[in-house]
């Protein structure tokens, strides 16, 4: 006898999306975006939305279901984080008892919405809690949280339970999609469950080769410890022959700037046709940090332009050595002062083209094939392991 054929079942009518929240439009934000153009009917929530009128073109002029946290004075609500405590509690109000289908997208607390069994929730997981697991220690050091604190210790006592939650909060999704193979290892060992992996959308459209290069280096990020820009600021002020644009604000911007030489540019926050125009025209990109993905150093590659990466992360996933860039080992002003004269050494083997043409198998286009075919695969697999719930 042939094997049957399996039923397709078309997706339902009725899907809800989550979102964990909305400050402002960033990497998360556009797998989000990605995510609602393959879902242009779909509802959308989140914890809360801050979002300004110049960024919520993206959403689709969708209305944004929010939590008691949307409710709070808008001085408590710019500072949501401050809540987390309440966070899991908060996302646990909303009601997705209509919604047979429910697509998460979490770094934190959306994964664990509560659905019931004829329901199927797919979670895009771009990390677990970073700041609850294995990055714990590393976040509290550089918020200055001391073990012998109040609030060190009220801290500890916060990642405690969100920890806790969390470890729960993952058996409620029943299907998980993540963002690199970095981030599934790290969903193996904190969740002991597995995902398929889809790589984030990068426009690549929009950031293309243009102008000729040029003799400086570049480095964009926001401006935070975990980031590195100071270690990249130090290591050019070892070369002071060679030019460093740095894009990016944040709290570490006026300590960083205090460290730059004269070789250094520091632009601050930069528009997306002034990063693209610096992508263009850079002679290498530098990425410094430990990243679950990493969508930028991607986008400097659409531009034909090779990177100096720090060797561990989703950078192991989209520079190819010595075809799209090198890597270093050592997060350390030294170790990439000694990247840049190996990049340099092997200058004649980049060409802008390969480098280009490797980064468009990250583009937006692939991102919205792939994570609707694994929908898809999983509502087809749910709808006919449970037919009865099919509508």
């Amino acid at each position: 006898m042939h094997p049957v054929t399996p039923i397709v079942h078309p997706l339902p009518d009725k899907v809800a999306i989550i979102h964990d929240w909305l400050p402002v439009y960033a990497g998360a934000e556009r797998v989000l975006e990605q995510i609602i153009k393959i879902f242009p009917h779909a509802e959308l929530f989140s914890m809360v939305d801050l979002l300004p009128p110049d960024q919520r073109g993206f959403l689709l002029d969708k209305k944004v279901n929010t939590s008691f946290v949307q409710k709070l004075p808008r001085w408590a609500r710019n500072r949501y984080r401050a809540f987390l405590p309440l966070m899991p509690y908060a996302v646990e109000q909303f009601d997705f008892s209509g919604f047979p289908l429910v697509i998460s997208s979490s770094y934190a607390v959306a994964k664990g919405i509560i659905t019931g069994p004829d329901q199927l929730h797919v979670c895009y997981c771009h990390s677990p809690v970073r700041y609850a697991w294995d990055l714990q220690h590393q976040y509290l050091r550089e918020a200055k949280l001391g073990a012998t604190s109040i609030k060190g210790i009220i801290s500890r006592l916060i990642l405690h339970y969100l920890r806790l939650w969390d470890g729960v909060g993952h058996h409620r999704v029943d299907r998980f999609v993540t963002n690199s193979q970095f981030v599934r290892k790290r969903l193996r060992k904190f969740y002991r469950r597995d995902a398929s992996v889809v790589y984030p959308p990068v426009d690549t459209e929009y950031f293309t080769p243009g102008g000729r290069k040029q003799e400086y280096y570049l480095t964009v990020s926001r401006m935070v410890p975990y980031k590195m820009v100071g270690a990249v600021v130090d290591a050019f002020a070892l070369m002071p022959d060679k030019e460093l644009h740095v894009i990016g604000a944040g709290p570490e911007f006026k300590n960083i700037s205090s460290r730059a030489t004269p070789n250094v540019k520091m632009m601050g926050y930069q528009p997306n046709d002034v990063l693209r125009q610096e992508m263009q025209g850079a002679r290498a990109f530098i990425f410094a940090a430990e990243e679950d993905f990493g969508i930028v150093p991607v986008e400097a590659q659409a531009c034909g332009t090779p990177v100096i990466a720090f060797g561990r992360g989703g950078a192991k996933e989209t520079v190819i050595p010595g075809r799209t860039g090198i890597f270093f080992y050592e997060q350390s002003a030294s170790g990439i002062r000694a990247a840049v004269e190996a990049f340099e050494g092997s200058l004649h083997r980049f060409d802008s083209q390969a480098v280009r043409e490797h980064a468009e198998q990250f583009s937006c286009l692939r991102f919205r094939e792939q994570m609707e075919w694994e929908v898809r695969r999983y509502w087809n697999e749910f709808a006919h392991n449970y037919p009865t719930v099919v509508r």
